[in-house]
């Protein structure tokens, strides 16, 4: 997975100079276990103060910071929807730049993963990003459809 993040960092040009393009193509750690992934979120939602942009790669980027009870909706539909769909034993999907004091999150999409192993001419973006830089559009193809519905319906 670490080759097709930096891969596809390698292919953003939009925003490059931008605080959220050079985060984005930053180091990450990855969530690997499950309970890495329990803490991650633990953390999110004590730091109350920090102010999250929740970016569903695929629609426009947010211009506004999400609320605490969008943020803590978020991390709940997100979380169960990461646990119904990659039924592993291991998560390895989420990627934070700081596991105790995180500032950016890549959520690759379970159903999206393409090639975890190898090289890929076209490796797949992050589904989600959360980010305390305002994000920058990332895609050039939209969201599956299934995906767009989800993320409508979450905060619609």
């Amino acid at each position: 997975m670490d080759r097709i993040m930096a891969k596809t960092a390698q292919q953003i040009k939009p925003g490059a100079d931008s605080a959220f393009i050079t985060t984005f193509r930053g180091s990450f750690t990855s969530m690997l276990r499950w309970p890495q992934l329990d803490q991650l979120w633990q953390v999110l939602r004590e730091q109350n103060s920090k102010c999250w942009y929740i970016y569903a790669v695929g629609e426009a980027p947010p211009q506004n910071y999400a609320d605490s009870s969008q943020l803590h909706r978020f991390i709940n539909e997100i979380d169960k929807l990461i646990r119904q769909e990659h039924q592993e034993e291991y998560c390895g999907i989420v990627y934070a730049d700081k596991r105790e004091d995180p500032s950016f999150i890549k959520i690759y999409d379970p159903s999206n993963l393409g090639v975890s192993c190898g090289f890929s001419n076209n490796p797949p973006l992050p589904g989600w990003i959360l980010s305390l830089d305002i994000p920058t559009d990332l895609s050039n193809l939209p969201q599956a459809g299934n995906r767009r519905r989800w993320w409508q319906k979450l905060f619609n």
